[in-house]
């Protein structure tokens, strides 16, 4: 990318402007990172909560940055070019877009947000396009996907940089298609700006992130930003846009008047474009009657539980947009054996069901529960704790959910981070009578302690951690997989 390039999109005064033309050189690298600095390359400094990046352009100058994009005036000794723009993290966004080509314009973007079923759904849509010959990418919570290569996640979504970095590499690698998920806080950021999404789709919205959006109406808000974005022309020869969104949710009837593009609706109560309709759900899997427009398929999934229908509405609303026949789409549907993480059932020889899931929100909790209940026969143990240094509200939500909808609550530990996990757990329980959870602190003999109590036939969910390895205590990431506990318990016991 030339430096006159960025003459075409950045917001600068008519001086800057006149000076960014005049640069015909190269710039070899772009980073808001000042350890990342090399020699010719392009310095945005932004301002954060504990760095400001504008107090480092001498540092940066003397790495050899060649040009430094700022918000105001700051004093600097070298040859290095300084522009000043009103929003420095936009710009990072449109120099990001233009240095890697504009990735999104050569890939089927997919955006997937929601509180729940995110991570499902995405995957949903990878296995539905690539059975049919489009190599897809992922990029989300647990990893990104760029060809055959899964490369490990730091955000849910990445920052501009590193976002359209990685739709360069599925470029790059062949992917003619990418399914992401678009977290709300995200999408607040402007971490998506300069993605061109072809498809956005609304899972549900439930109570999460207030600690980030303080009110529930600014969490939607952030929501509708996804579909607010989703173009504004009919021109013949533009990117065809659709927003796949799920009616049954309040939330989502107010999403629809938000864009400008069409609508695929679905739920499973009576209304939507798509149907489910006469659901059945057991220990082995999901039965339903799908309905698209006047034609009706059945469909058998091995995924069990409603949440799961939802995202299997999700995913072919999606891929149906984009011409994918309804045969070829519940094929690859009823493929699926599951995602790492949720609703995970780990085999085991004494028969007992145990389950390993990422639920971490109340309604995601609830939901869960609700399935086991439906094809449960005997006793439901719930292993549940909170993260730290999160939301606070929803903990004695979350603790009477545990004890309403399972016979033996284990309440116990998440992510603690810097808080103190008897705190934690002190919240989680304050609503709740003596005698009705078993509340041990350490997670590794909570989920030891319902594993020795449960008895052939029953149920024992793991729930908030699902697919993460590790558990974070203070600013330490230490290795722990549920499953992986689960396993070595029943080792134990052969």
């Amino acid at each position: 990318m030339k430096i006159s390039d960025c003459a075409a999109f950045l917001q600068t005064s008519h001086h800057d402007h006149q000076a960014l033309l005049a640069r015909n050189d190269e710039l070899t690298d772009l980073t808001q990172n000042t350890k990342t600095v090399k020699p010719g390359c392009c310095f945005v400094a932004i301002k954060g909560q504990r760095f400001d990046g504008h107090e480092h352009v001498q540092e940066v100058a003397d790495a050899g940055a060649k040009m430094i994009i700022v918000e105001h005036p700051v004093e600097i000794q070298g040859d290095v070019l300084i522009i000043t723009v009103p929003n420095s993290y936009k710009a990072l966004a449109q120099l990001s877009t233009c240095f890697f080509n504009d990735p999104s314009q050569h890939l089927l973007m997919f955006g997937v947000t929601g509180t729940n079923g995110k991570t499902t759904t995405t995957h949903l849509i990878e296995k539905i396009m690539a059975d049919h010959n489009v190599q897809t990418g992922i990029i989300g919570t647990m990893y990104s996907k760029v060809g055959t290569k899964k490369l490990p996640a730091v955000n849910t979504t990445p920052e501009p940089y590193a976002a359209q970095k990685t739709l360069s590499e599925m470029v790059a690698a062949h992917d003619q298609a990418c399914a992401m998920e678009v977290s709300s806080i995200a999408l607040v950021q402007g971490r998506t700006w300069g993605i061109d999404f072809d498809t956005a789709v609304f899972t549900n919205l439930t109570e999460d992130h207030l600690d980030y959006h303080k009110t529930f109406e600014n969490y939607f808000d952030a929501k509708a930003l996804l579909f607010s974005q989703l173009g504004n022309s009919y021109h013949s020869d533009a990117k065809k846009k659709t927003a796949v969104i799920n009616i049954d949710d309040p939330d989502g009837r107010r999403l629809i008047e938000k864009t400008a593009a069409n609508v695929l609706t679905y739920g499973t109560k009576g209304e939507g474009i798509l149907q489910a309709k006469s659901i059945e759900i057991t220990n082995k899997g999901t039965h339903f009657d799908l309905q698209v427009y006047d034609e009706s398929y059945p469909v058998t999934l091995k995924l069990m539980g409603n949440f799961n229908v939802y995202n299997a509405l999700a995913a072919f609303g999606a891929c149906y947009e984009h011409g994918l026949q309804p045969e070829e789409i519940i094929t690859s549907l009823e493929e699926v054996q599951g995602v790492r993480g949720r609703f995970q059932v780990v085999p085991n020889d004494q028969d007992i069901t145990v389950i390993v899931d990422y639920a971490h929100t109340p309604d995601g909790l609830e939901n869960v529960l609700s399935t086991i209940n439906s094809f449960a026969k005997q006793r439901v143990f719930c292993v549940v704790g909170c993260g730290g240094d999160r939301e606070t509200t929803k903990r004695p939500i979350m603790g009477n959910i545990a004890v309403q909808h399972s016979t033996d609550a284990v309440l116990t530990s998440d992510n603690p981070r810097t808080e103190d996990p008897e705190k934690i757990l002190d919240q989680v329980v304050a609503e709740l009578a003596p005698h009705t959870f078993t509340r041990i602190t350490d997670r590794r003999e909570a989920i030891h302690y319902a594993l020795s109590q449960a008895q052939a036939g029953d149920v024992v969910l793991i729930a908030g951690k699902g697919h993460e390895d590790y558990q974070i205590i203070g600013t330490m990431k230490h290795h722990f997989d549920d499953v992986e506990v689960v396993n070595d318990y029943f080792n134990h016991q052969s």
